[in-house]
């Protein structure tokens, strides 16, 4: 399977980045990897996430949870497409 970011996710990863470098590069550089790992072993095992109850298809549509962070993503027949990413501070209606 591969990866395909769609450009909301692409701006909350950039958004989530800056915010978090502001105090401190190398807590951006160790969240981003953190993230990206979680989201790389959505291509070995694809389901790990939550079902997202309220998606039109809650079987193609879930959350993976990384350390503090969310990543909403769409399970497709051969690509995981991730839709949004987000702190768990932040409300998901907001972003």
């Amino acid at each position: 399977m591969k990866i395909q970011y769609s450009p909301e996710a692409i701006k909350d990863l950039v958004r989530l980045r800056e915010f978090i470098e502001v105090k401190s590069p190398y807590a951006a550089k160790r969240v981003a990897i953190k993230i990206l790992t979680g989201i790389e072993k959505l291509k070995t095992f694809p389901d790990i996430g939550l079902s997202v109850q309220h998606a039109p298809d809650p079987r193609k549509v879930r959350d993976l949870f990384v350390s503090n962070y969310t990543v909403r993503y769409l399970i497709g027949k051969d690509v995981i497409y991730i839709l949004r990413v987000w702190h768990d501070k932040e409300i998901e209606k907001d972003l």
